[in-house]
């Protein structure tokens, strides 16, 4: 595609991105703090029974990974060579979740402001960050290549990694090859048949037209990222989108002991994009719930556009070589079944049950933690039968 034709109706947002007059003030917004207005599911004409049936299924199905995650993790990707903890760690809670429409608390439990691990989910927030970039046109073109943009460390250096571009690295596509802070990429998630040498030298796929999920190559892209900004991403986070809708100020977004790489003279940590190693976004479940919230109501807070609605539609879309993955969101767009559950809502996914369900069509929000991943579809599809 070309990104760069595409954003030309959007090139008057600069970061920091200006307030535009976009939402009626009949929409409601939960102010910053615990004032989180709460409506019976009857009074936004959901069926209470539904709801109690899908949050029944949430709390009554706990994911099996141990309290532990130090534990959890270093079981959970045994299978890969070398696998070890390089950043912090957070024992979690129970099971917990918000299901929200119209903006308004529908449902609700366990301990909402438990500050937990949330893994994979960080991609969403690291993608909304690429987002941030090219909004401002710091990034003129998703067809770019990277190289273009970052050269320090000569990461980007020969043949291959040189046509990797952005939207490569958004939806997992690269196939990029080499060691970032410490680690292989060949050492993420490899295939468990065949020798380790075997999987090293593989042939390379083209960039753009193989999916491989693998953590290295995310970390690279809040890498360069870094390098394209130019100050840390939790603080861009923070006051482009995290301060705007009210979040609390007890999330963390940690990178690794070993990942700081010096921008402008100035030391600053390169973050994670998961917990797949220790690290990533560490959050409550009501941050959780307002960051689903700004995405359903298309990138908008109030009368502040946060994120252009162009961004969204991009990131939300299948891609070419994984139709259920879009820039780091995931879709119902390929071979994922829940049932009779519509297709157009996407969703942000983590290790452990952590996951972020967005349908602007419907302006409603779920957020579960620590779910037993295997019920995950029965709550979509339960929640849904309480619309009909």
């Amino acid at each position: 595609m070309n990104t760069l034709i595409r954003r030309l109706s959007f090139i008057a947002l600069l970061l920091p991105i200006f307030v535009t007059p976009v939402q009626s003030q009949s929409v409601y917004y939960p102010p910053a703090g615990d004032a989180w207005e709460e409506r019976a599911p009857s009074d936004v004409g959901l069926n209470s029974e539904a709801i109690d049936r899908a949050v029944e299924i949430a709390t009554n199905h706990e994911n099996s990974v141990e309290r532990d995650l130090r534990i959890a993790i270093l079981k959970g990707f045994s299978s890969e060579p070398y696998h070890y903890l390089a950043g912090p760690v957070r024992e979690r809670g129970g099971p917990a979740g918000m299901i929200i429409k119209n903006g308004y608390i529908v449902a609700k439990w366990g301990d909402l402001n438990r500050v937990d691990m949330t893994f994979s989910v960080t991609k969403s927030y690291l993608s909304t960050v690429a987002g941030l970039a090219w909004d401002s046109g710091l990034i003129q073109n998703l067809d770019d290549r990277v190289k273009e943009y970052v050269w320090e460390e000569r990461v980007f250096d020969g043949e291959h990694n040189s046509a990797i571009t952005w939207e490569h690295l958004l939806n997992q596509s690269s196939d990029w090859y080499g060691t970032l802070f410490g680690m292989e990429d060949w050492g993420d998630r490899p295939p468990r048949d065949g020798d380790i040498d075997t999987w090293r030298m593989r042939e390379l796929h083209e960039p753009g037209t193989h999916y491989k999920y693998n953590d290295v190559r995310v970390n690279l892209l809040a890498y360069s990222l870094l390098h394209v900004l130019r100050e840390p991403l939790p603080k861009v986070l923070k006051r482009e989108v995290m301060d705007p809708i009210g979040a609390s100020t007890t999330w963390r977004w940690f990178g690794y002991d070993n990942s700081f790489v010096m921008i402008d003279g100035l030391e600053m940590q390169s973050v994670s994009g998961g917990g797949h190693n220790g690290g990533g976004l560490f959050i409550n479940t009501y941050d959780q719930a307002r960051f689903g919230l700004l995405f359903a109501r298309n990138g908008t807070w109030n009368d502040r556009r946060i994120i252009s609605p162009e961004w969204i539609e991009m990131a939300k879309s299948p891609s070419e070589p994984n139709p259920d993955y879009g820039y780091m969101w995931w879709t119902l767009k390929g071979d994922t079944d829940w049932g009779n559950v519509p297709d157009h809502l996407y969703y942000a996914a983590g290790f452990g049950g952590n996951f972020i369900i967005v349908d602007q069509e419907k302006d409603l929000v779920i957020v579960t933690r620590w779910l037993d991943n295997s019920v995950l579809g029965e709550l979509v599809e339960t929640v849904y039968t309480a619309l009909n």
